[in-house]
C-alpha cells in the first residue's frame, strides 16, 4: 500500500476524481468507466493505472475483462493522512489562541 500523499496526488486530476465517482457504485469494467467520458478508453486506462499505483483502486480480471473497484486500504491511507493533517492544524490553532491570550 502507498501513502496518503500518493493518493492525494492521484486525486489532483479531475478525470481521476470522475473515475473514482463512477466506482462508488461498485466494480466496473474499463469500458463502463469510459462510457460517456470525453477522453479515449486508452486514456481512461492510463488514469486507472495511476489510481492503481496510488493504492486507491484494485483490479481484478474475469476472462479478458479488467474490473476496477475502490480499494478500502488506499482510502484508509488517504483518510489517515488527512486526519493527521487536521490534527496538526488544530494543534497549530490552539497554540495561536494561547499565544493571543498571553498577549
Amino acid at each position: 500500500m502507498t501513502n496518503g500523499l500518493d493518493a492525494l496526488a492521484a486525486l489532483s486530476d479531475p478525470t481521476r476524481r470522475t473515475i473514482m465517482q463512477r466506482l462508488r457504485g461498485g466494480p466496473r469494467a474499463v469500458g463502463e468507466i469510459a462510457a460517456g467520458m470525453t477522453i479515449s478508453r486508452p486514456a481512461v486506462s492510463q488514469h486507472l493505472k495511476v489510481l492503481k499505483e496510488s493504492g486507491l483502486v484494485a483490479e481484478t480480471r474475469q476472462g479478458t475483462r479488467h474490473y476496477f473497484a475502490i480499494a478500502p486500504d488506499g482510502i484508509g491511507a488517504l483518510r489517515s493522512y488527512l486526519d493527521d493533517l487536521w490534527g496538526d492544524a488544530l494543534a497549530a490553532f490552539a497554540r495561536h489562541v494561547e499565544k493571543e491570550r498571553a498577549s
